[in-house]
């Protein structure tokens, strides 16, 4: 019985290690990103994909939108949605100011209210998460 326990622990830390959680405005978990990209609901169903290339993509592999080596968010049209400064102000198509992804993770809004943590995410993905793309 032991031996169970001790394989079944292993196995939630292996499943869990390199994920980053995504977290609401109260701490709350509302997702994961992987260390590969793998975007996850809170009970670890797939949502979306980021790969290393900057594509965005469902939950089905279909392409829904790229990140540039800019910080420039496309849709699947390649029309901007969106920009991520190195500082980490996230800006919509009109470079309107609509929130701000600091260096700890948390993740403003325009008027710098949280709306969420996101850890040691790249900010450029966070934004795809929290601003951008709609990952249920």
């Amino acid at each position: 019985m032991k031996k169970l326990q001790v394989l079944a622990i292993a196995l939630v830390i292996s499943f869990t290690a390199g994920a980053q959680s995504i977290e609401n405005s109260d701490h709350s978990t509302t997702g994961y990103i992987n260390s590969d990209g793998t975007i996850e609901n809170s009970s670890h169903s797939t949502q979306g994909y980021i790969s290393s290339d900057g594509t965005i993509e469902n939950s089905s592999h279909s392409t829904i939108g790229y990140i540039g080596s800019d910080g420039t968010i496309e849709n699947d049209s390649h029309s901007t949605v969106g920009y991520v400064s190195s500082d980490g102000t996230v800006e919509n198509s009109s470079h309107s100011t609509i929130g701000y992804i600091s260096s700890d993770g948390t993740v403003e809004d325009s008027s710098h209210s949280t709306i969420g943590h996101a850890g040691s995410v790249k900010k450029e993905w966070a934004a795809v998460v929290f601003f951008f793309f709609r990952f249920n």
